[in-house]
């Protein structure tokens, strides 16, 4: 039998283009091995083959185990690999960026560390939140402003809707059952929210630290990601749990908002959102070209040339010929 070792590792243009993988493939509670260039999951009804370059990102749940053999394969195919809660749920670790290109970290840089456009993309941010308003104009402190009225409106209307008696979000770190149980199941639905947005900026290969409304924290960019499904998605959901039973809400709400995120296909969205944030055909940021393996070498003036190639002993003319790639 061929070993691993021996066996040649694929290359970019062997490899299945991300838009025709699979979104995401969750197992849990079951072994993962490799078989030639396929992972196996092998549980109590028997093995499944999953051939690895149709995988997007491979989401390992509660009780699975996963064998050297079978990171390697996941690895030489571009597959991203974390360790997640029960259904995706929370993010605890991560293998890699599914991506091998870093236009989106470069997207995100060139955006972040321009003042202007660092205010576009949080003003971006607030028409998904709220398309019923144009927030153009706004400050960073209008903004900020502008938010929290919304959150409070939401809060206000969710307590309207469920009946359930507000008496305003309070929260207590490191002390979860300090609050009420509708506080509880926000913060649940929150932590949760965290946990996924983590997980698609990880899989995406931007930087979870450079945010553009949240700062000073590793997870600023994870914050705001998450922010865009608060009043959508988070808060309402609380409330309908919070409002069915006080018991476990904390539980309860993470399970119900496992199958909202299945239901409503969010990963997906989140990607297109992190896109649509970072690529703005009308911002600054870098022109990308579909999700290509190049590498270049920067040049004078924000020029970029080809990679593989010996400058050292170019001429002016070889080099400004160079500069056109």
């Amino acid at each position: 039998m061929t070993t691993v070792s021996q066996r040649t590792a694929l290359t970019p243009r062997h490899l299945t283009r991300t838009g025709e993988r699979l979104s995401f493939i969750y197992l849990e509670r079951c072994t993962v091995h490799r078989d030639a260039n396929a992972i196996t999951a092998e549980d109590a009804d028997g093995t499944t083959h999953i051939p690895s370059a149709t995988i997007g990102t491979l989401l390992l749940g509660p009780g699975t185990r996963i064998t050297h053999q079978a990171m390697s394969v996941l690895g030489e195919t571009g597959a991203a690999v974390a360790w997640v809660g029960e259904q995706g749920v929370r993010y605890y670790a991560g293998g890699r960026a599914l991506t091998r290109s870093s236009a989106l970290a470069e997207a995100q840089a060139v955006q972040w560390a321009n003042v202007r456009s660092r205010l576009a993309v949080a003003r971006a941010m607030y028409r998904l939140r709220f398309p019923d308003e144009d927030p153009a104009g706004l400050t960073r402190h209008g903004l900020l402003g502008r938010e929290g009225r919304r959150v409070k409106d939401c809060y206000r209307a969710q307590a309207a809707r469920t009946g359930i008696r507000w008496h305003g979000r309070k929260y207590t770190p490191g002390d979860f059952a300090a609050g009420d149980p509708v506080n509880q199941a926000i913060t649940a639905a929150a932590q949760c929210m965290y946990g996924i947005a983590h997980a698609v900026v990880a899989s995406l290969g931007c930087s979870p630290a450079l945010g553009f409304v949240h700062s000073g924290h590793e997870l600023s960019f994870v914050l705001d990601i998450a922010d865009l499904y608060k009043t959508e998605i988070g808060i309402p959901l609380a409330f309908d749990i919070a409002a069915e039973d006080e018991e476990d809400v904390a539980s309860r709400t993470r399970r119900a908002l496992r199958d909202r995120i299945n239901e409503t296909s969010l990963l997906d969205r989140c990607v297109d959102d992190i896109k649509h944030l970072l690529l703005q055909d009308d911002g600054p940021g870098p022109a990308v070209s579909g999700d290509h393996d190049v590498v270049t070498l920067q040049s004078d003036g924000g020029r970029k040339v080809a990679a593989g190639r010996n400058y050292g002993e170019t001429t002016d003319s070889d080099e400004d010929e160079a500069m056109l790639w």
